[in-house]
């Protein structure tokens, strides 16, 4: 008889489920893809196992004891757990009450964050959002503990190992305040003219003067004149209104801000490809799933409008 479950073979209780419904031991052996004298062996275990006949013979096949019939409800109840334990998840956005935590730029803040969070939060009303920034060295770590769910990343910086998705390229533009001298009656600035100005640029590792455009500037034999370096590409914009500084800024960044003129830059400077990150530990979490769906939705609606 059995005294400890961990003499019991779960896949046992497969068996008696079908010979309880069936009442028949080849009918239960052909629901189960099982031979019957495969059905006949596993009744015999289950015999020895409870302790008791369980089924004996009858006209039509065969009867539960007592015994049997005890176990059906603690069975169902077995196996429904069991089912759903396997069963992957579900996530209903409408009533989650669930964190997530994303990793990202003041850039990607700005041109993928806001209009991102606008969609969710029609969508899962109570669902919460940590915007945190983003720590390079860490992200590795931070992904596989669970620190963060999600890195808006580049390529460059997304560490091996990780699941990953482009966005969307980015294109650099260049800016300066409405009214500035330069742009009168101007629709692009000559790379002369961009170089005579005072420049300004975002520096995430602090105090740099030089970047991407000084590198395309280079290549044409030229060079601008830097004069203020920034860590944040949110500040900037607002020093640009306030002054006759220009600066090449992501062309998501500025989109629809008041107060600035916008040109083509006036030589070839490389954009960036925006990418999503994530631990292979989230990869097939439900929510995990719905929010990165999101994202990739609403920055592809986003893409399509520009």
């Amino acid at each position: 008889m059995l005294k400890n479950i961990k003499a019991l073979d779960l896949n046992l209780l497969k068996a008696l489920d079908a010979l309880l419904d069936e009442r028949n031991v080849t009918r239960a052996a052909a629901r189960l893809g099982v031979t019957q004298p495969a059905m006949s062996g596993m009744l015999t275990r289950l015999r020895a196992a409870f302790g008791d006949p369980l089924f004996v013979r009858a006209s039509h096949g065969v009867v539960p004891t007592e015994r049997a019939l005890d176990l059906v409800k603690p069975l169902q109840q077995i196996l429904s757990e069991v089912g759903a334990l396997i069963q992957p998840p579900t996530f209903d956005p409408a009533t989650a009450e669930q964190t997530f935590t994303i990793a990202a730029t003041d850039y990607a803040l700005r041109a993928i964050a806001v209009p991102f969070l606008s969609a969710l939060k029609r969508q899962a009303p109570r669902v919460q959002i940590a915007l945190v920034p983003v720590d390079d060295a860490q992200i590795s770590v931070q992904l596989e503990r669970g620190e963060i769910d999600l890195a808006l990343l580049t390529p460059d910086s997304t560490p091996p190992g990780l699941h990953a998705r482009n966005l969307f390229e980015e294109k650099y533009v260049c800016v300066m305040r409405e009214g500035h001298p330069a742009a009168q009656g101007r629709r692009r600035l000559t790379p002369t003219q961009f170089c005579a100005l005072d420049h300004a640029l975002v520096s995430y590792s602090g105090g740099a003067f030089r970047g991407v455009t000084d590198n395309a500037l280079e290549k044409l034999g030229k060079s601008r004149r830097v004069t203020l370096s920034v860590k944040s590409f949110l500040i900037l914009p607002e020093i640009l209104r306030a002054s006759d500084l220009v600066a090449i800024l992501p062309s998501r960044l500025v989109a629809g801000m008041e107060g600035l003129t916008v040109f083509e830059p006036p030589l070839d400077i490389p954009g960036f490809t925006k990418t999503a990150a994530w631990h292979e530990r989230t990869h097939r979490d439900a929510a995990q799933r719905w929010l990165r769906e999101l994202l990739f939705e609403n920055c592809a609606v986003n893409r399509r409008k520009r």
